[in-house]
């Protein structure tokens, strides 16, 4: 039986984190590991493995940076890289912000395949960190159909649907 794929789900706190959670249905039965600032997460995730049967999957917490907080952003690199070596994920899952653009930029010069769900906090244009994701993303998501990029997603991002 080969091995189970594993997933690595990383976001911010707060609204990313509870987006990354409504999808996590998705990566059943693979081997999940998850990423985020906030330590009091890892609660949640116990609790509901639990509740659904089954393991506890791995969980970091990585420092919390802004783009105002350049030092705290190269911590943040830094604590990313050591998971991507220390884990090698086949896939990296994300839906924001900061974390979520460093893991996937460089899971995918490790060779990691990359998703990127852009915030549906972000409803007149896509974040920051979702522009730039777009251009190392194999699966770029918005959760807005109007800043959908049409037929060819490479000038934007494609449309599926909402989380929430």
């Amino acid at each position: 039986m080969p091995d189970k794929p594993k997933i690595l789900a990383i976001s911010s706190a707060g609204g990313h984190w509870v987006q990354l959670q409504r999808l996590r249905a998705a990566w059943d039965g693979c081997d999940a590991v998850y990423v985020t600032t906030k330590e009091g997460y890892r609660d949640d995730l116990i609790a509901d493995a639990t509740r659904r049967g089954q393991s506890t999957p791995r969980f970091y917490k990585i420092v919390d940076a802004n783009r105002w907080q350049k030092f705290r952003l190269l911590r943040q690199l830094f604590g990313i890289l050591i998971i991507l070596i220390r884990e090698r994920p086949d896939v990296i899952v994300s839906t924001g912000a900061a974390a979520g653009f460093f893991a996937l930029k460089a899971g995918k010069l490790m060779g990691a395949r990359t998703v990127w769900v852009d915030s549906i906090a972000n409803a007149g244009a896509l974040s920051l960190s979702g522009q730039k994701a777009g251009g190392c993303a194999d699966l770029w998501l918005t959760q807005w159909e109007h800043l959908a990029g049409g037929e060819n997603a490479r000038k934007g991002p494609e449309y599926k649907g909402s989380v929430v």
